[in-house]
């Protein structure tokens, strides 16, 4: 008995506990989600009024749309760039042997332990001495200078786990190193690249420092949010909050729901 109660109050105050992470963690995005509707200019606790505006008046701002498009650009421009580097990277850094491969996986993850200010100040003095003005696309490289090596280090997980026999029988077989790179390689390390890819678009679409130092006259959707924090705040600021939140959210859906097909397609076969 004495042991069921303990079984018993052990499970409750884990539960207790992941009550309390869950809500430490997602009590602030339901705030700006709970903010987004309300008719009041500044959030209050219960909802006095509830009201759709300000999204009808985000679809219709032409300034939301540019920003949403600059985003969404860096975004993807960011995500293709690092998955094609990433990939290659992650086979130099887990797949093979080659003399200074230790010093190549230290010098490549190098970037992620800068922080990220100082990392975009230093792009922006090199940007500056080479004549360089910053825009959106300075902005994509900037980005990567810092995303690149997280996607290899995902990417690098799914690598450690190849098997080179596969390549090996492939050849064998008489595929050519085409064919062994889109029908062995490629699907094998398929989980890794969609993975890295999902990250390397989260982590762009909602950079702050990078794009401070990067963007020039271009404002991407951080930028604004925090401009508009600093001073001019409006419920535009929640609302544009909540639809990021709300996009990613169903990025990750989409890319689990995509996962539960290709697992279920390499069941049946």
């Amino acid at each position: 008995m004495d042991g069921n109660r303990k079984g018993r109050v052990t499970r409750t105050l884990i539960v207790i506990w992941t009550l309390c992470v869950i809500g430490f963690l997602y009590i602030p995005m339901v705030a700006v989600v709970l903010a987004s509707f309300s008719k009041q200019r500044y959030f209050k606790f219960p909802i006095p009024a509830w009201t759709t505006r300000w999204y009808e008046k985000a679809a219709d701002s032409l300034s939301v749309r540019d920003l949403i498009s600059t985003s969404l650009t860096v975004a993807v421009l960011v995500t293709v760039f690092s998955v094609v580097l990433a990939f290659f990277g992650a086979l130099a850094f887990a797949r093979y042997d080659w003399k200074g491969r230790k010093i190549y996986q230290r010098l490549v993850l190098l970037p992620i332990f800068f922080p990220q200010a100082v990392l975009g100040l230093a792009l922006l003095l090199w940007f500056s001495v080479i004549g360089v003005t910053t825009s959106w696309q300075t902005a994509v490289f900037a980005h990567m200078i810092w995303i690149v090596p997280i996607v290899i280090l995902i990417m690098s997980i799914q690598a450690y786990s190849f098997d080179p026999a596969l390549e090996e029988a492939a050849y064998d077989l008489g595929a050519t190193r085409w064919q062994v790179l889109r029908e062995v390689t490629l699907p094998i390390l398929s989980p890794g690249i969609i993975s890295g890819g999902i990250f390397a678009f989260l982590l762009s679409w909602g950079n702050f420092p990078l794009s401070l130092f990067s963007t020039g006259a271009d404002q991407t959707v951080p930028e604004w949010l925090y401009a508009k924090m600093v001073s001019g705040y409006t419920p535009m600021v929640p609302t544009l909050g909540a639809l990021t939140m709300g996009s990613a959210a169903l990025l990750l859906f989409l890319a689990y729901i995509v996962w539960l097909a290709n697992r279920a397609r390499r069941l049946k076969t």
